[in-house]
């Protein structure tokens, strides 16, 4: 889900990434990863963005993950097969603290093959910087700070000056979100007024798979249920066969599963 919301905010409000990662607000439109594919694309954490001359590669990682220096050299190669004639930027942004050596890799080799590209800590970036651009402002409970529900706060004061209802709505649940990371929900419900959220796209896409979810758990529940309820009764039919071929109560147990109390019960049903 982090991953996710990450790659939300890098479609939606490019101009404001492009500032953060290239230090000017290059217009950039989304690559469709099925363009640079050979085999399948991982493509649940990752965004490409590119201009007429430059491509933006970005992708966003909740924990460390030792295959990351690989699949950025294989990206870049596949954007060159593609895209030979553009440059390319390659970030990789980690979103949780971790003391983990991987989250420090920022090369590939293999023999002669030398590749590098950036990473960002978020836990180790400045504050201030992300209440430059409202896009940005999700990630700013995840940078260098002492006091979180603080930066909660000035982020949800900073979400009441937008106008743009849909847009606040949008950048209030991928706060809320993201916050997951560092505060617990009841702390994140009392700074961030849910019903700013409702109208997000995030909340809707949360609440449908929620509703899916639950859909295709009913269901299944249900077809057990009847599965179960049909043995049961095709075992009481069975019982109540035997019970009338004199069969014994403990034999009529062992092959039909029934507890005694209940063929008993089925022996009473029958003589009434």
């Amino acid at each position: 889900m982090f991953d996710n919301i990450c790659k939300f905010i890098a479609e939606n409000f490019s101009d404001d990434l492009a500032t953060w990662l290239l230090g000017s607000p290059l217009p950039l439109t989304v690559l469709d990863p099925t363009e640079l594919q050979l085999d399948p694309i991982r493509a649940d954490s990752l965004i490409f963005l590119q201009s007429e001359e430059l491509i933006l590669h970005t992708e966003f990682q909740t924990d460390p993950d030792s295959k990351i220096p690989f699949r950025m050299l294989d990206y870049r190669l596949r954007v060159y097969r593609r895209h030979p004639q553009k440059q390319m930027r390659q970030v990789v942004i980690y979103l949780r603290r971790s003391d983990s050596p991987l989250v420090q890799e920022n090369t590939f080799r293999l023999g002669e093959t030398f590749h590098s590209f950036q990473v960002i800590r978020l836990w180790e970036e400045n504050t201030p910087q992300f209440f430059h651009h409202p896009g940005l402002l999700p990630f700013a409970i995840l940078s260098n700070t002492d006091d979180p529900e603080q930066v909660l706060s000035q982020v949800s004061r900073s979400l009441e000056t937008i106008s743009q209802k849909q847009v606040q709505s949008n950048l209030a649940a991928a706060t809320s979100i993201l916050a997951g990371l560092v505060l617990n929900r009841e702390t994140i419900k009392k700074i961030l007024r849910s019903e700013i959220m409702r109208e997000s796209v995030i909340y809707q896409d949360i609440l449908e798979e929620g509703e899916e979810k639950g859909l295709q758990k009913g269901r299944q529940e249900g077809e057990e249920k009847g599965l179960q309820k049909g043995k049961e009764e095709k075992a009481r039919q069975i019982a109540l066969k035997m019970l009338s071929a004199g069969f014994s109560i403990p034999e009529i147990a062992q092959f039909t599963d029934l507890s005694p109390d209940a063929i008993e019960e089925l022996q009473r049903q029958q003589h009434n």
